[in-house]
């Protein structure tokens, strides 16, 4: 007897990359764009799908900007009374002048909520 020849069947799609959990991702037009100019610009020409992979990690590797610290803020406050002074009023009592010099350094009413957030 004939020894028989057994063909694997070709499965259809693209390799299996691994155990993960598929997510499916609806573009807007212009974001889309934007990733399509990010792939030409790539030298491996990786697929859609590899590219939300990388940018992802990449996103997700980048550090936040860092808030800055109460000593920063000092030092902020310092150089710009600095300057408040260098464009000071002489002719203006110096109450007068402390007054307006702090009203600078204040800022706007406006302003103050925003501040106490960072």
């Amino acid at each position: 007897m004939r020894k028989q020849t057994v063909l694997a069947k070709k499965k259809r799609g693209p390799a299996p990359t691994g155990i993960g959990v598929q997510v499916v991702v609806r573009m807007q037009p212009a974001p889309l764009a934007a990733l399509d100019d990010w792939l030409a610009k790539q030298d491996d020409n990786p697929s859609r799908a590899e590219a939300i992979r990388r940018l992802v990690e990449l996103g997700l590797t980048v550090k936040s900007a860092a808030r800055p610290t109460a000593k920063a803020a000092a030092r902020a406050a310092e150089l710009a009374a600095k300057a408040i002074d260098k464009h000071a009023d002489m002719s203006a009592p110096s109450a007068e002048r402390e007054s307006r010099k702090n009203r600078l350094l204040k800022g706007p009413s406006v302003f103050w909520d925003v501040r106490k957030g960072m």
